[in-house]
């Protein structure tokens, strides 16, 4: 330590026999300053290691300044790096003079430091790391976005908030980028917001209050009827859920409103769903019309010939598969029948099954607002599914979606043919894998190959996602509804 000065370096005064070292308080300007003195051949225990606040506008420019640097000669292990880079988040004070320690053990000799699992400085910052990306896997779990018009803008700008436990804002960023990489968004939280313009690079400013996100959403409602109607009473573990869905989130997501009723309710539930299961004799379940009148092949062929009426009526007499038997009835395609453009989806749910029409449930209501968005009016589109049945699993009074099987798609094929046939539309949108499936007759990845035109039979197909998906994924509001409104739109017009 003789000859150790610390006005040789920037930020470096004394404080007893030890030099305090002040640094932008974020990992890249700790590991400047790491380097430095380890060039120096600084021991940790010389250094009082003094974080300054983080400027918002170096920060967004981190990336560039890290690139501009001169590689230097220290070596250390890549798994340091990752370790030290979660590890400079957490909240703990003591996380800088302990990566440097770390960094000083692993160059004086201590090369294989991180394989001692029980070294109390590997076991802390390990600790530490472990910490802040479980609150990293909290962030991309449980934020929600809500739409803002913004002025200047035609499209809206995407806001959540978050209250994360540790300084993770900068490191999860690139997530969301990615993530959401065509849409305009903001993340807001107490210490630091995030903000991304669908280009460039992200820019930082200072923390936010709970008052400057927006409220509730108007979609919301369909969201919550959704979780409930998927919410399955005989899993719950109260105790794990509020392990993996912490309490302190709940007030930011809107389908948590819904969880103590739930949990309340569950064992009664549950008891009905163990009587349903003793009960095989039908698998018709919870609350029915009066099935529709029989049709008969007369009272088909009064309908014009080659006319949709009655199509869809010969289709109401459909035995090719099993699934006429539990479904109420025939869900047929709707629309004009001159319509320029046709949307496909997967089969009809179970209000569809109920009110014998397409797209009238949770998702068709989304759809009639991504429609309305993205400019095309249902009335002047003709809807339908790929299978003209309900397919279902009974759970005492529910009937949960259960995923058409190849046989069943093709037994239904002649009937969304037809429809082609009397419609001849010049495009078709297909919503989610199986429709698409159903008319290109093979796999299709349709998250890889959404939005982009497909030549089919003189017409132009346009996969996308299925409303279904978004509301599964709680982007009934967020960048992956915009992207959806997007995709019809372009399929609209192009």
């Amino acid at each position: 330590m003789s000859g150790y000065q610390p006005s040789l370096f920037d930020g470096a005064d004394t404080a007893g026999d030890q030099a305090v070292v002040r640094f932008a308080g974020d990992f890249a300007g700790w590991q400047r300053a790491a380097r430095r003195h380890l060039a120096a051949a600084v021991p940790p225990e010389a250094i009082w290691w003094q974080p300054a606040p983080v400027s918002f506008e170096a920060e967004s420019d981190a990336a560039a300044a890290r690139a501009s640097e001169r590689p230097g000669t220290i070596r250390v292990p890549k798994r340091f790096v990752e370790l030290a880079r979660a590890a400079a988040c957490h909240s703990a004070p003591d996380r800088w003079a302990l990566l440097y320690r770390l960094l000083w053990r692993l160059t004086h000799g201590e090369r294989h430091l991180l394989s001692l699992a029980g070294d109390s400085d590997v076991a802390t910052v390990s600790g530490y790391a472990k910490a802040v990306r479980r609150d990293v896997h909290k962030m991309k779990a449980f934020v929600r976005f809500r739409a803002v018009d913004e002025a200047g803008y035609e499209t809206p700008r995407y806001v959540a908030w978050f209250e994360p436990s540790h300084d993770i804002v900068a490191y999860a960023a690139g997530f969301f980028v990615r993530r959401f990489a065509n849409m305009r968004w903001s993340i807001l939280t107490p210490e630091r917001s995030v903000h991304w313009e669908g280009e460039g690079t992200p820019w930082f400013s200072p923390g936010a209050d709970r008052a400057q996100a927006p409220g509730e959403d108007p979609l919301e409602m369909a969201w919550q009827t959704y979780y409930e109607s998927i919410f399955n009473p005989a899993r719950v573990k109260w105790s794990a859920m509020r392990s993996e869905m912490p309490v302190k989130y709940w007030k930011n997501m809107p389908e948590a409103q819904l969880i103590p009723k739930l949990v309340a309710g569950a064992d009664r539930r549950v008891a009905t769903m163990e009587a349903a299961r003793r009960d095989t004799d039908t698998l018709h379940c919870g609350p029915r019309p009066a099935s529709p009148a029989a049709v008969t092949e007369a009272a088909a062929e009064a309908y014009p010939a080659f006319s949709l009426e009655r199509l869809a009526a010969r289709a109401a007499l459909c035995r090719n598969c099993a699934l006429c038997g539990p479904a109420t009835q025939t869900v047929f395609g709707e629309g004009p029948v001159d319509a320029r453009l046709m949307i496909v989806g997967e089969q009809p749910g179970d209000r569809e099954d109920l009110a014998g029409r397409p797209f009238v449930g949770p998702a068709g209501q989304l759809l009639d607002r991504a429609l309305a968005e993205a400019g095309i009016d249902r009335q002047e589109i003709y809807l339908t599914n790929a299978v003209k049945h309900f397919k279902f699993t009974p759970r005492g009074k529910q009937r949960l979606h259960a995923k058409p099987d190849y046989d069943e798609v093709r037994a239904c094929r002649p009937w969304l043919e037809a429809e082609l046939g009397h419609v001849n539309p010049a495009t078709v949108i297909t919503l989610g894998a199986t429709a698409a499936r159903a008319l290109l007759t093979r796999e299709i990845a349709v998250t890889r190959e959404r939005g982009r035109p497909i030549a089919w039979h003189g017409r132009t197909l346009w996969p996308t996602v299925h409303p279904s998906h978004l509301l599964r994924a709680g982007e009934t509001n967020g960048p992956g509804y915009a992207r959806f409104v997007a995709d019809l739109a372009r399929a609209a017009t192009e």
